[in-house]
């Protein structure tokens, strides 16, 4: 992958960036778009969610199924709904050039939208004394990660697919660890995951590995530090 100036429409120079998607077989980049799909930054916090709420043992136990529902629809709310109406205003409004969030410039109204919409969820949370403190970790990493990737964007396009997978690889093996319980299947999962949406992000985008590997690194070191911050 690289970088080369070219002439655009206004007889300016551009930076254009290449990639070898376009070299990988048609089926390859197509599962490699589904699952970029399934695994976007929107959706994998919810991910998360539900797993605290329905297939970890004891951190919503004395929840009630409506309790835990209404957990799980602020999530959905504040980490899917509300960002994806966001990007699309802003697109409708043409602040943005497309939904994809192919520059660093159309990146930067919406990262700051998204963070606004964690920082509520957070705050939510934060002030609920009956959430466990997990899901307030969470938050607070989501919402800070938010934060800092905004302000790499400023230096490279940095892949928000990676920063969400090192996030919510790093919570599960914090949460493992903290815990006596039986955690290795959970955390190979999380592991298989990460290595497989990092792999479709140099399938199926303009990426190169330092903005990919650096994702991953962010999301990564932001959980750790508000684990034991916190």
């Amino acid at each position: 992958m690289s970088n080369k100036l070219v002439i655009n429409s206004d007889n300016r120079l551009q930076e254009m960036r290449e990639n070898f998607a376009g070299s990988q077989p048609l089926a390859l980049r197509v599962i490699a778009k589904i699952i970029s799909y399934l695994l976007h930054p929107v959706f994998v916090p919810v991910y998360v969610v539900w797993f605290m709420v329905y297939i970890h043992p004891y951190l919503f136990a004395g929840f009630s199924w409506v309790d835990k529902r209404n957990v799980l629809l602020q999530a959905f709310l504040m980490y899917t709904f509300f960002p994806v109406i966001t990007i699309l205003l802003l697109k409708g409004l043409k602040f943005i050039s497309s939904i994809q969030l192919k520059t660093q410039k159309d990146r930067i109204i919406p990262l700051i939208g998204c963070a606004t919409w964690y920082f509520w969820i957070w705050n939510v949370w934060n002030n609920l004394p009956d959430y466990p403190r997990e899901a307030r970790v969470l938050a607070l990493a989501i919402w800070i990660a938010s934060s800092l990737a905004l302000m790499a964007n400023i230096v490279m396009k940095i892949s928000l697919h990676a920063i969400a997978a090192g996030v919510s690889l790093m919570f599960l093996v914090l949460l493992g660890f903290s815990q006596n319980i039986y955690f290795g299947m959970y955390v190979a999962v999380a592991l298989l995951l990460t290595g497989i949406v990092c792999t479709a992000r140099f399938l199926d985008s303009d990426h190169n590995p330092q903005e990919i590997y650096s994702g991953l690194a962010l999301g990564i070191a932001t959980q750790v530090i508000i684990w034991w911050l916190a």
